[in-house]
């Protein structure tokens, strides 16, 4: 009987619009495609008519967005800005800075987190060192996605979806081709676990990079060292990728992560 009566009111309760408008935002944030209204009604087993209303609500919203070469549908960053100001974000940064703060301490260098965000790397926090001179990324800055060893590493250690949209809106900003190396690229970084190449926008640093994982072991964000060789310091890219590896994994513990 109270089977039956939760059955009863989930039925009363429905709501068939607010369900058609989450399966179509399901149905993007689950493909890399650009989508017709066609397609996405066949893909939903709807008709057009049935979904309209709600792709126009949603445009108007400013959820999805129509590609400006043809009548195709993509989904645009809003859901992750959303994201962005949801606790589990704060909650990130607020448990990476004091593990950030100890490895600057102990490397003699700077160090930032970053996320994917389409296709850029937004820098969500940055740690000074506690020297007189360094280099840094700036907190809140965009870097391009190509040029980012912390978005190479995120992109090696994400779900293929999350990755192909990625390399998706960075084609649709700049307008230019992916690098032909860039699957291998991403192969080798995943094979050993992080990135560790020059920079591709200053002589004479080195971006060390390693990834922090989810729950389900996929890499939500990056925390990244431009390494500076110093006079009289003796800290090498080993101390640092040593340092910066205990603190990415204690971050992804912190977090509940694998």
């Amino acid at each position: 009987m109270a089977r039956r009566g939760k059955a009863e009111t989930a039925a009363r309760y429905t709501t068939p619009a607010l369900e058609k408008g989450l399966d179509i935002l399901e149905l993007f944030a689950s493909t890399s495609d650009e989508l017709t209204k066609r397609e996405v009604a066949r893909r939903l087993g709807r008709t057009v008519s049935e979904i309209f209303r709600m792709l126009v609500c949603l445009e108007q919203r400013g959820y999805i967005a129509q590609s400006p070469e043809e009548d195709r549908l993509r989904l645009t960053l809003k859901l992750f800005k959303l994201a962005q100001e949801h606790p589990p974000v704060k909650r990130l940064t607020a448990k990476a800075l004091p593990v950030m703060h100890d490895v600057t301490h102990k490397i003699n260098q700077s160090c930032h987190l970053g996320v994917l965000d389409g296709g850029q790397v937004i820098i969500l926090a940055q740690v000074d060192a506690p020297t007189s001179t360094g280099f840094y990324v700036k907190a809140g800055s965009s870097v391009d996605l190509m040029e980012a060893a912390t978005g190479h590493v995120i992109l090696a250690h994400q779900r293929p979806e999350i990755c192909n949209r990625a390399i998706l809106e960075w084609q649709r900003d700049t307008n230019e081709e992916v690098p032909p190396d860039l699957h291998k690229h991403l192969i080798r970084i995943r094979q050993r676990g992080f990135e560790e190449r020059a920079s591709y926008q200053v002589n004479g640093v080195i971006n060390i990079s390693y990834p922090i994982f989810d729950d389900q072991g996929f890499a939500i964000a990056a925390l990244s060292v431009p390494f500076l060789k110093r006079i009289k310091d003796p800290t090498t890219a080993k101390d640092v990728r040593f340092h910066l590896q205990r603190a990415c994994l204690e971050i992804s513990k912190e977090i509940g992560g694998e």
